[in-house]
Order: structure tokens, then C-alpha cells, then sequence
């Protein structure tokens, strides 16, 4: 299986914005270090202008590309803004690209970042600067690889920049399961919403998923986006919900083998984890790198 990555990763950010990055380099060390022969890491392309403009409005790239937000929009993405940030998001958004052009040959494949689901057409939030998902979903389109795409959204927040940008479009589907009264405070509404209490456990979130997935069916997609967020964790600092190891698992598997039984190719990004121990984040991650790919291995 074939995974993307920045083999940059950290940014020169100040201290206590860190968190959200230095998994990522922590994952690819760890996919290189025990996956070799089922992973193959390659280094994506960024995303050019004319990928994140079929998305994204000029304006807001524009700003981006100059440092010329406003303060507020700033705060509102999370990061100090620079040059090296915006060159790093578009690469999340390339490796994206990337990870669904390879799931349409080999069946599965996976960006070891992205996710960045917060990102509305015209700006940024919670650590998302560019929408990736739509951006890859657009590209395939745009290349005529695809007609129609789902996204399933299992990150513990509401995948609402992607159900925004998605709004009224046939040709995709946005599911999103998530705290009902986590971040965003104001949601939007995707095709299909399952909010979950605070403290769900694994039997209150895996009945809800496979309740979710079974209205999905229905659907004809030609490619899933599977956003696997670490942060339904119970040792998440961000959560809220309360979800097991093992449960964590047992949701990889039931989406995967519900693409599965739909013959959908699946790219898979890694979204949100910020729990207490980033060693607990980073294993999450990679359970659901190492279980897709020993399941492409197996089909290959």
C-alpha cells in the first residue's frame, strides 16, 4: 500500500502549537520503522493554485500565499501564519490527491496527515487551512477518475467545512459521526449527522457507526475518503467521547470492510488526535495504517 507524507513535517511553531504536528513525523517513522514491506512512503506533490482554487475562493488563497489575513482569521485557523505553513498544506492537500489516485489502482491507500475538514471555501479553523478532502475529490473529478465520492468522517469534530462546501452536491456524499457538543459549536448539516453524547463508549459509538454505514449502501460512490481521526480516544484532550484502543480497531474495521463489501477503492487520512500521551495518538494512527494495508497486501 501506498502512503504520502511531508517528510518536513514540523514547522517552526511556538510552544503549545506543536501538539497537532509532531505526530505526523512520529507516524512516518514508526510506518518506516514497522511497516516496511507493507507501506511504501512516497513524497506527494503540492497542491497547485488550480487544484485548491476548484475549492477554495481566490481571495482567501491569495491572502494565504501573501500573509495578508486578518488577525482574527489567523486565530480562527490555530497557527501563526508563514510561508513554510501554506507550502505545508499544500502538500497535505497534494498527498490527499496522491492517496485517492492510488486507492482507484490498488484498492486502498493513505495520506499520513490530512483530514483538515474544518476548512471552509473562503477560510481556515481548527488547525485546518485547506480543505484536503475536497480538494482530492474535485481533482478526481476534474480528471475525470471519478463521478461521484463518499466521505466518511469518523473524527470526534463535525467535519462542517466539508459539509458546507459540499452543501447541495449529488455527486458527494458527507457523513460525519462526532460529539454532539464538541467543536464546531455551530455545526453545519452533512448528508448524514450521527452526534454522540459526552462519554460514549464503544458500544454506544460502534452500534451508532454500523447504524451510519447501513444508510450509506444506497449511495454509488466511485471512491471513499475515510477520515480516521484518533480523537474519539478516551485519552484524548480534546474528545469528549470515550472510546477504547480495541474500539478504535473495531470502527477501522467495520468501515473498511463496509468499502469493502461496496467494492469502493478508500483513501484514508488521519485527521484530529490530541491525546494526553502523543505515544497513544501516534498508535492509533498507525492500527489503522498497518490494518489497511495488510488488507491491501492480502488482495494484492
Amino acid at each position: 500500500m501506498h502512503a504520502f507524507y511531508d517528510p518536513r513535517f514540523v514547522l517552526p511553531l511556538p510552544e503549545g502549537h506543536r501538539f497537532p504536528m509532531v505526530k505526523y513525523r512520529l507516524l512516518a517513522e514508526r510506518v518506516r520503522d514497522e511497516l516496511d514491506g507493507l507501506v511504501t512512503l512516497l513524497a506527494p506533490h503540492a497542491a497547485s493554485d488550480a487544484e485548491i482554487l476548484r475549492v477554495h475562493e481566490q481571495r482567501y488563497l491569495e491572502q494565504l500565499m501573501h500573509g495578508t489575513l486578518e488577525p482574527q482569521a489567523i486565530r480562527r485557523i490555530g497557527f501563526p501564519w508563514s510561508p513554510a505553513l501554506v507550502e505545508r498544506e499544500r502538500l497535505v492537500a497534494g498527498a490527499t490527491i496522491e492517496a485517492c489516485r492510488a486507492a482507484l489502482r490498488d484498492g486502498s491507500a493513505a495520506n499520513l496527515a490530512g483530514g483538515t475538514h474544518h476548512a471552509f471555501a473562503d477560510h481556515g479553523a481548527g488547525y485546518c487551512v485547506f480543505n484536503d478532502a475536497a480538494i482530492a475529490v474535485r481533482a478526481l473529478q476534474a480528471e475525470r477518475l471519478i463521478r461521484r465520492a463518499l466521505i466518511i468522517d469518523c473524527d470526534v469534530h463535525q467535519g462542517d467545512g466539508t459539509a458546507a462546501i459540499f452543501a447541495g452536491d449529488s455527486s458527494v456524499f458527507t457523513f460525519s459521526i462526532h460529539g454532539a457538543r464538541n467543536y464546531p459549536f455551530h455545526k453545519q448539516t452533512s448528508d448524514l449527522d450521527i452526534a454522540l453524547p459526552d462519554g460514549a463508549d464503544d458500544a454506544t459509538y460502534l452500534s451508532a457507526l454500523a447504524d451510519g454505514l447501513g444508510r450509506l449502501e444506497s449511495f454509488r460512490a466511485d471512491l471513499a475518503i475515510y477520515i480516521a481521526g484518533a480523537d474519539p480516544f478516551v485519552g484524548d484532550r480534546l474528545g469528549r467521547l470515550k472510546l477504547s484502543p480495541r474500539g478504535l480497531g473495531a470502527r477501522d474495521r467495520m468501515v473498511l470492510d463496509a468499502c469493502a463489501a461496496w467494492g469502493l477503492p478508500v483513501a484514508i487520512v488521519m485527521a484530529g488526535g490530541y491525546a494526553r500521551e502523543i505515544s497513544d495518538t501516534v498508535a492509533i494512527h498507525l492500527a489503522t495504517v498497518r490494518l489497511a494495508a495488510e488488507r491491501c497486501a492480502q488482495h494484492s
